[in-house]
């Protein structure tokens, strides 16, 4: 098979050639997008699901349709030690700057534009008193005009965050149209950040303004928005994006491989949903890496035996070893107990049945390390604040990246 005609694209966030087994997100969102276009009320959208499934992936694309429906559009992606302020400031600035050309008074933009830029230079510098402010902290926007004063300017970021956004839905309003903020990695944003960004939503939705959050997070994001402001639970639309079913895996490694005039044995398919357990960038990793392989068409099952090792091979390294690097030794620990308990073995020591994306019990992790619960909180603390594995319900961890499990435990202790 020629290497330069593999169609698959194992890569973070970049869009595979086919998009499987996410029509229906892609439906209730331009549902979304229609329904707020006639004025109808409608909830920000939240993603929700392990690492690999395609979250960035899908975020993209709602982008790509709000773009579609002459919506301005700015994406971020969250970090656990920046604030939201001046992400944000840069993804409306960005959104505004797509609807101004439509706009029929200019006055309006510079006005909108004026409070962005007070919003974003009242970030407060973090340096000693007394002590000159950081570069980072004497960054200006990219706006020529003054910065305005008494409107999302106060410092507190809950009350300047619902101001800024009732300004910038009211500038897409004059041109009868949307704005759409798309934020990746939502749960890394701050306490103070997640209670604004909610509050700022539960403000436009009873406003009916059209200005739309679409965040992408681990599973337990809803716990953490949860946390921050209790009717967040009915503030959104939550998504669980989860791995493909066993037509949309087929159908996201056959449809490209038909456009370049190759085809599959159904045994290979069946043994490519075995390894790859379904999930989006298994799918593409374990799809390049037969096609490689393979020495012609069809692609047997022999093929994706021989290649299997060759993905698994940089799938330690790029996907699930960067991150194993990241644990100290404690950590490592904890997570070892973890995958051991979601192996069930038969009397040979065989692995029989692998829950290796399953909750485990905290109580039964210290238990199996012999421990107690409170020692080990440092360490379980550590790993969910590294993303490595998080808590949907309390008493339970579970791991953020498919098939990390097995993966641990081909690793010397």
């Amino acid at each position: 098979m020629d290497p330069v005609r593999n169609p698959y694209a194992p890569g973070a966030g970049q869009r595979p050639p086919e998009l499987a087994g996410r029509g229906r997100e892609l439906d209730v969102f331009d549902i979304v997008l229609e329904r707020i276009a006639r004025g109808r009320p409608e909830r920000s959208l939240m993603l929700t699901g392990l690492r690999g499934v395609g979250k960035t992936v899908l975020l993209n694309t709602l982008r790509s349709q709000a773009i579609n429906h002459l919506w301005g559009s700015g994406k971020i992606e969250a970090r656990p030690d920046q604030s939201l302020r001046r992400p944000v400031a840069a993804a409306l600035h960005m959104a505004v700057r797509e609807l101004a050309p439509r706009h029929r008074a200019p006055d309006r933009i510079d006005t909108f534009l004026g409070v962005l830029k007070a919003f974003a230079q009242r970030s407060a510098p973090t340096g000693r008193a007394g002590a000159a402010p950081k570069l980072r902290d004497r960054w200006q926007p990219g706006i020529d005009v003054p910065a305005a004063s008494g409107r999302a300017d106060s410092g507190d970021i809950e009350i300047d965050l619902v101001e800024l956004f009732s300004d910038a839905a009211a500038v897409a309003s004059d041109v009868g149209t949307g704005i759409a903020i798309f934020i990746d990695e939502m749960q890394d944003l701050g306490p103070e950040d997640v209670s604004a960004l909610c509050a700022a939503c539960h403000e436009l939705s009873q406003l009916g303004a059209p200005l739309i959050v679409v965040g992408a997070g681990l599973p337990h994001l809803p716990a953490v928005l949860s946390a921050a402001k209790s009717y967040s639970e009915r503030l959104f639309r939550y998504q669980r994006i989860d791995r493909l079913d066993r037509l949309a895996a087929d159908h996201a490694l056959c449809a490209p491989a038909e456009r370049e005039e190759v085809e599959y044995e159904q045994k290979a398919l069946d043994l490519l949903y075995e390894k790859s357990g379904g999930y989006p960038y298994f799918v593409q990793a374990y799809g390049k890496a037969t096609w490689d392989h393979a020495p012609r068409s069809p692609i047997t099952a022999a093929d994706v035996r021989v290649a299997a090792p060759e993905a698994e091979a940089e799938l330690a390294v790029g996907f699930f070893g960067s991150r194993f690097e990241r644990a100290t030794p404690a950590e490592r620990e904890y997570m070892r107990a973890m995958a051991t308990m979601s192996a069930v073995e038969d009397d040979s020591g065989a692995v029989v049945r692998d829950d290796m994306d399953a909750a485990v019990p905290t109580a039964e992790i210290a238990r199996a390390l012999g421990r107690k619960p409170a020692s080990l909180s440092p360490a379980r603390d550590a790993l969910i604040k590294k993303g490595l594995i998080y808590s949907g319900e309390r008493g339970t961890v579970a791991f953020t990246v498919p098939h990390f499990g097995r993966y641990l435990r081909t690793q010397p202790a």
